[in-house]
């Protein structure tokens, strides 16, 4: 990706939050990439990278084989900012002492800052911080000095300004730090110098650039599903590219109730694009008869997808591009070798648009959406006047109902689902409480249970609703819906759908479980 502008590059180490840290620098409008941890200064150098985050990690900088970045990194000249164990690389590495706890200091703890410049420009000398560490650094490196401390943690916060190196031992990108994304600012606008210019019209502007040179008198073929990823992708690479693309909506059979009519009325009607509409639902029920492991459901689902575009891209002529709406997220989830996290990360689940294609596909992929956030593509999304209905919707999978069906996905169990989801979206958003959540959805389980019905005793299907609160789906709480809510949409369920005769309501968080149940 060319950069017009600033760039930060947040180093991971295999923290949880490098992709928050991520985000948390792009809140203050200067773009942010995450990268391997041993990514080389050279390529750092060839990038012009005007800052450099060392993010925190579950490993000592004792052990063996820790993760460690270039050697050269720390006499780069790049402005770096460690993170808890990017903190303790940069003591370590540079001559300082870090001791291993045998305790960790894991919670809130009151931070005092000991030097108001820098890293703490303009902020009080008491703030709140979020501590997840257990070594400590007890010895610092020539040249360095102490910037703030706990009442546990002498070096909670240490830097040389000479060389603009600065470590944090507490995490600032987290909402239970106090004043941590005005740190994140001082470090991205103080110590580096950034200019606050990566902007959604920034965006546009040279995403449509790039498309124009890539595509040049080619057509583009698009993924289209509806949802506000692949509108948004639609909007833009129409306003690059105009009728040069084209639209194809395969229906495989999973979507929600009534959707594949009104995909096609809206892009038909209100959008007016070359839109086209392929029913290929009996090709992947047939594909995917008894096969009940997830996994595999994604892959077949990803090949079948990518397949049957091949053949219908056929009869339209050569279209040697294909559009997808794959965000970072996604990329950084599915940990693919040779993207980003690929080298530390452990695969979550094989996301359909990015691990779970074909390793030999005719067409060259275009993702234009492929280093941005949810929120940051809402916001493009309404840039480029996608309706507010799509740009509100929540996230769908592109496998669609068929990873909301645990077991075997037959045509009957996608009506029953389709008819219970129906149900759940239609009730959370008549109690408005749809945008206040990031999904809501219904689950049909591998499970029938004794129940009683009209004084008869019935054996029938059990389905869970999951409503989930989240800012960018790396970390995701259950929603604590009114009891009221929950009453009613069970009462609908049982009395609507004639194959259910129990609801359950799924209370776990991401980590440790995910959002979806496939």
């Amino acid at each position: 990706m060319a950069q017009k502008h600033d760039l930060i590059v947040v180093l991971d180490f295999g923290a949880q939050y490098s992709l928050l840290i991520a985000r948390r620098v792009r809140e203050c409008n200067v773009y942010c990439e995450v990268m391997p941890h041993d990514t080389p200064v050279a390529e750092l150098r060839n990038r012009n990278v005007k800052g450099v985050i060392l993010s925190g990690g579950p490993a000592s900088v004792y052990e063996n084989d820790a993760p460690r970045p270039d050697t050269k990194l720390l006499e780069s000249g790049i402005p770096i900012l460690g993170i808890c164990y990017g903190l303790q690389l940069i003591a370590k590495d540079l001559g300082g002492e870090v001791k291993q706890e045998k305790k960790r200091e894991y919670g809130k703890a009151e931070l005092i800052v000991d030097d108001e410049t820098n890293l703490f420009a303009g902020l009080p000398n008491k703030l709140q911080s979020w501590m997840s560490h257990g070594d400590t650094v007890i010895g610092l490196p020539q040249g360095f000095k102490q910037l703030a401390h706990t009442e546990n943690t002498k070096f909670a916060a240490i830097g040389n300004s000479d060389k603009k190196i600065f470590g944090v031992q507490f995490h600032p990108e987290v909402v239970h730090t106090s004043k941590g994304i005005e740190i994140i600012k001082n470090f991205v606008y103080i110590v580096c110098g950034c200019q606050p210019t990566w902007t959604t019209a920034n965006f546009i502007e040279q995403q449509v650039k790039e498309i124009r040179e890539k595509v040049g008198t080619d057509k583009v073929l698009l993924a289209l599903s509806g949802g506000v990823d692949s509108t948004t992708v639609a909007a833009l690479i129409n306003k690059a590219i105009g009728d040069k693309l084209v639209c194809m909506f395969i229906d495989q059979g999973f979507m929600r109730k009534n959707e594949a009519k009104k995909i096609n009325d809206l892009f038909t009607e209100r959008f007016k694009v070359n839109f086209i509409h392929i029913n290929a639902a009996k090709k992947f029920f047939s594909q995917l008869k008894d096969v009940v492991d997830p996994e595999k459901k994604r892959k077949i689902i990803g090949e079948n997808f990518i397949r049957t575009f091949e053949e219908e891209a056929k009869k339209l002529g050569e279209i040697p591009y294909l559009a997808q709406g794959t965000l970072y997220p996604d990329v950084i989830e599915s940990a693919v070798p040779g993207t980003t996290t690929g080298k530390v990360a452990k695969k979550i689940k094989t996301h359909h648009n990015v691990g779970g294609l074909p390793e030999k596909m005719g067409f060259k992929l275009i993702e234009p959406l492929r280093l941005l956030f949810k929120d940051e593509v809402r916001a493009l999304g309404k840039e480029l006047g996608v309706p507010e209905d799509i740009i509100s919707r929540q996230p769908f999978p592109g496998p669609g109902l068929s990873i909301r069906i645990i077991g075997e996905v037959t045509e009957e169990r996608v009506k029953i689902l389709q008819e219970v989801d129906d149900i759940v979206v239609s009730e959370i958003k008549g109690a408005r409480f749809y945008k206040k959540l990031w999904q809501s959805f219904g689950v049909l389980l591998p499970i029938r249970t004794v129940g009683v019905m009209g004084d008869k005793r019935t054996y029938l299907n059990t389905v869970a609703i999951r409503a989930v609160t989240s800012t960018d789906a790396m970390t995701a709480d259950w929603a604590r819906l009114p009891y009221d809510l929950l009453e009613k949409i069970s009462n609908r369920i049982v009395n609507e759908v004639p194959e259910v005769n129990r609801v359950v309501y799924d209370i776990s968080s991401k980590p440790p479980s995910t959002i979806e149940w496939e």
